[in-house]
């Protein structure tokens, strides 16, 4: 190895100080310059979580700044930087506009096969449709964990961060890998700096649809050059993905656009039943850390543990999430208003 563990490491905090610097003096010029609202701008409905129209241009500072990073640091990941380029582009005339879900679900469709295409891997083709379909579903959960206060821009800090720590220090070591993920990771800790509550901007499509993108990109590579083990980056981003697909899956069985606007992720109902943006998002982070932690700890171990850890944390979360539905409906049965009878004496 022509780095050592710690060198590396230093290399890849170096990174991320200046992708954040960078990330932050962007959005800082698009806030104040007014720019940020004419760009892109949420405004909140009865599905929203927050009560004030807020730009969403994070992916303004974090996708261009990332992008730029992997092509000079990790040029050999220049088609995932192109990738999220091109999804950066389609979702911000989503975010203007709006745009079909077909078109948009194209958009992935393509950038995704397109790193299968030319990265392929030597396994068999239901495996290879597999991994596309979860590369798809990790571009579009980001979109959908996007509605509080510093909760996809932290997440995106402590995954990426996860990804960069196994790749510059792991047991089999890829630099370019990590330096790309610890740009990445920079790059969301200067959106966080505007995105923690009270938050001032918000991803926006076309900040988390890429972000998206690289969690299942970077995923993928780190797998195919033998970095991580395939269950690696589910295990880091475990917290998102659970609470996504269970929300999915709900939706799907009530016979719902799953596509559409809702309040039903876990998250949400913390934060509607009185745990607020701050404690919530401060929650996720404990939970997803310790997700992380997990994850480097199993890499040296033996695949028997790998995978008894990646099902015992998988059993954790869903006994978090089986508490927070208990306190979700003890708590609409406190807050539910009785019936008027329309025939009473009033």
């Amino acid at each position: 190895m022509l780095f050592s563990p710690n060198s590396l490491l230093v290399s890849g905090a170096s990174i991320a100080l200046i992708c954040g610097a960078l990330c932050a003096v962007v959005l800082a010029f698009l806030l104040k310059s007014g720019l940020a609202w004419r760009l892109a701008t949420d405004v909140p409905n009865e599905r929203s979580l927050h009560v004030r129209p807020t730009p969403r241009v994070g992916g303004w500072g974090m996708i261009p700044v990332a992008a730029l990073a992997i092509l000079l640091l990790a040029p050999s990941l220049w088609l995932i930087a192109l990738g999220a380029v091109f999804l950066a582009a389609v979702s911000q005339i989503d975010d203007r506009r709006g745009l079909p879900a077909r078109v948009r679900f194209a958009a992935h469709f393509v950038a995704v096969l397109a790193l299968i295409v030319v990265y392929p891997v030597p396994v068999a083709w239901w495996c290879v449709l597999g991994l596309a379909f979860l590369m798809l579903w990790l571009v579009n959960l980001y979109n959908f964990m996007d509605g509080s206060d510093g909760l996809a821009g932290g997440m995106a800090l402590l995954g990426f961060g996860g990804y960069a720590v196994a790749a510059l220090a792991g047991p089999h070591a890829t630099p370019d890998l990590g330096w790309a993920s610890a740009a990445i990771a920079g790059a969301a800790a200067g959106f966080l700096l505007f995105n923690f509550y009270p938050a001032k901007i918000f991803l926006g499509d076309a900040g988390s649809i890429p972000t998206g993108f690289l969690a299942g990109a970077l995923g993928y590579w780190g797998w195919r050059s033998g970095t991580w083990p395939i269950w690696f980056p589910a295990l880091v981003f475990s917290p998102f993905i659970g609470d996504a697909s269970v929300t999915l899956l709900r939706r799907l069985l009530r016979g719902e656009k799953f596509w559409q606007a809702h309040r039903e992720h876990y998250y949400q109902r913390m934060i509607r039943g009185g745990g607020g943006h701050a404690a919530t998002a401060l929650k996720w982070y404990l939970v997803m850390f310790v997700g992380i932690l997990l994850a480097h700890w199993a890499l040296d171990r033996s695949i028997a543990v790998q995978w008894g850890i990646v099902a015992g944390w998988a059993a954790v979360l869903v006994l978090m999430g089986a508490a927070i539905d208990v306190r979700w409906r003890n708590f609409q049965s406190i807050t539910r208003q009785p019936e008027v009878d329309a025939d009473a004496p009033q």
